[in-house]
């Protein structure tokens, strides 16, 4: 094995160079203004972690299109935003030589009805699983549609660089609308996009191929992958590595291994299997096969709580970032933390409200880190034992806001 330290530099293919191996990944924070803007309490939040010390700081949802929503609270960068704003966000997050990038993304079906009455999608498929009432049978996009969602992305990054972003990235991943176009179980479609991976790829790839074409070489360009949808019949890891092929092929700056989506939510619940259990990250055995396939960088994220299995998973090259989310809500410095101490550990306790139907109505495992966040936007401290009920209240008072708002407009 090949000794990496935590603390080395990384240089991408794009010529950029990163400080370390500490990949801050992308949480939905819900922090937005009432115009989808960047807010002061967002600013906040940011800076802490840029000076928690993580090389790359990455953004949650930032949506391509105002119209359709993942969350009532998400960031929107299109020609309706306010550039000021996200020029103080990107100043906030890039302090200590950090690595803002902006993570731009599309919900496809997996806006909530509350939020979009007739969502779009590959195909007129309508969501499975628990959380299936909450959302909308969508329809399926139409061909000129299609072109203007893949234009949508490209005109994001380019504000997203106008801005000052040091980096995008691509979220195909978590049953987001790349995602969905990408499974077989959501793309029923018969055309140019649909059937053979082959076409139901075509959406991603051109959709980075429109935003490399606005960004120039020399600007980072990243993608978030499904390992798998964990669905029979879904996206499988055959077909991902395939997909992470053909981009590599293309010229991608780095691929981040993430899995599962609203309907199997791996990539907040974690998998069942005890190799990676033991070695604490979710999609690690993936990542290795992943990187023997593919040249281009893996950032590994999901599961990470120990320096040790940090260190082991670069020294066993199944990675070359660290890709860390939620531990980040609890110790904002954790990357300076592990770089500090060979033996650092954190340990994030179960969450339950007590009602197992309420906690996935509410995707528990996410809202009470939202929480979290909101927290310090306002300026507080982080709080490890804070209660279950008063993330599942946010949730449901930000609904109720939400839903007053739309009815006086």
């Amino acid at each position: 094995m090949n000794e990496i330290e935590l603390s080395s530099s990384f240089e991408l293919p794009c010529g950029q160079k990163i400080k370390n191996r500490f990949f801050k990944s992308a949480m939905s924070e819900q922090l937005a203004d009432h115009e989808h803007n960047p807010s002061e309490g967002l600013n906040a939040l940011y800076s802490l972690w840029a000076q928690g010390g993580a090389a790359v700081v990455l953004s949650g949802n930032i949506m391509v299109d105002r119209e359709h929503l993942g969350e009532p609270r998400n960031t929107v960068l299109d020609a309706h935003s306010d550039l000021e704003k996200y020029r103080a966000w990107v100043q906030a997050a890039s302090a200590n030589d950090t690595r803002f990038w902006a993570q731009l993304n599309h919900p496809g079906k997996q806006s909530p009805k509350f939020l979009q009455k007739l969502p779009v999608a590959p195909s007129a498929v309508a969501l499975e699983g628990s959380l299936q009432l909450n959302f909308n049978k969508p329809r399926a996009l139409k061909e000129d549609e299609i072109w203007q969602v893949i234009a949508q992305f490209a005109n994001s990054a380019a504000l997203s660089k106008q801005v000052g972003f040091q980096g995008v990235q691509i979220h195909a991943a978590h049953g987001y609308l790349i995602s969905q176009f990408l499974s077989p179980r959501h793309n029923m479609r018969d055309d140019q996009w649909g059937g053979p991976l082959e076409n139901r790829m075509r959406f991603l790839l051109e959709i980075y191929r429109a935003i490399r074409k606005e960004v120039g070489d020399s600007f980072p360009v990243a993608v978030k992958l499904n390992s798998a949808d964990f669905m029979n019949g879904g996206f499988s890891e055959g077909d991902s590595i395939t997909v992470a092929q053909a981009l590599a092929k293309e010229g991608i700056d780095l691929i981040e291994v993430s899995g599962g989506s609203y309907e199997v939510p791996a990539m907040a619940d974690g998998i069942q299997k005890e190799s990676s259990k033991k070695r604490e990250a979710y999609f690690l055995d993936y990542a290795k096969e992943l990187r023997q396939s593919v040249d281009s960088p893996v950032v590994l994220t999901g599961g990470f709580r120990s320096a040790s299995a940090m260190n082991e998973a670069l020294a066993e090259e199944a990675c070359d970032l660290i890709g860390i989310a939620r531990p980040l809500a609890v110790e904002p410095d954790l990357p300076n933390r592990a770089m500090a101490d060979n033996n650092y550990k954190i340990h994030l306790r179960p969450l339950s409200t007590g009602i197992k139907k309420l906690d996935e109505m509410i995707l528990l495992n996410m809202s009470w880190y939202e929480a979290q966040f909101d927290r310090i936007a306002k300026g507080q401290s982080p709080k490890a034992n804070l209660n279950e009920w008063y993330a599942a209240w946010k949730v449901f008072k930000n609904l109720g806001v939400y839903a007053f708002k739309k009815r006086r407009a």
